[in-house]
């Protein structure tokens, strides 16, 4: 893993960030973690399981409960941790999770995953650029996504940023912002096509008590 430090001496903990809904979660989210972790030298990626997308519908949405369950069965024997720490942060928006976050393990270096669909769409996201100067961003290739991805405002604004994976090797790589695109084999699977495939998914994960992954609060198994 990287070398970098805090003044302690300790060496600080590399994380990357998957957001989503996980409705549900899948082996493509498990495959880009796995490939983001090699390709960026991390040493964990927690995928937050949002309460509520804002820029998602409600109708459809299993419960919170539920879509972390998932998760955790999906995440097994990997260097994944699934959280739903942004309901007890009581955020709602990533620019707010992800400063939280941020006061709440300074000893983390974060580095936010998202995939060029997402990318295309980022400037409608809440004080998109301030989740830009937060931590540097590393998007995921999708295809099918690429081209909408490069002629967004958001693209349009972190082309400066341009950055290696390799920069991350050293402190300086880590400031932000920072745009590092990454490329890996594609994966087609998607959360609307599971639901469409296995419309009662989420009654395998109800009624059950968890505890967060990262947090290790309980979670109650009638959260929405």
């Amino acid at each position: 893993m990287g070398g970098a430090r805090n003044r302690s001496g300790k060496a600080l903990k590399r994380i990357g960030l998957l957001g989503g809904s996980f409705n549900p979660a899948h082996g493509g989210h498990r495959q880009i973690s796995l490939a983001a972790l090699r390709a960026l030298d991390l040493d964990e990626v927690w995928w937050l399981v949002s309460p509520g997308n804002p820029l998602k519908p409600r109708e459809g949405m299993a419960a919170l409960s539920a879509r972390l369950g998932s998760a955790m069965a999906m995440a097994r024997r990997a260097r994944i941790v699934p959280t739903a720490i942004e309901r007890e942060l009581g955020t709602r928006y990533t620019v707010d999770t992800l400063r939280k976050l941020q006061r709440r393990y300074p000893r983390h270096r974060f580095v936010w995953l998202m995939g060029s669909d997402n990318l295309a769409q980022l400037h409608r996201w809440r004080n998109w650029r301030a989740i830009a100067r937060a931590m540097p961003i590393a998007v995921i290739a999708r295809p099918g996504y690429d081209g909408a991805a490069a002629a967004s405002p958001a693209a349009a604004w972190l082309c400066r940023y341009r950055r290696s994976a390799a920069s991350l090797n050293n402190r300086a790589g880590w400031s932000a912002p920072a745009l590092i695109p990454l490329r890996f084999d594609p994966d087609s699977r998607s959360a609307t096509a599971l639901r469409r495939a296995d419309p009662d998914w989420a009654s395998r994960f109800s009624g059950r008590a968890l505890r967060d992954p990262l947090t290790h609060h309980p979670v109650d198994p009638d959260t929405a």
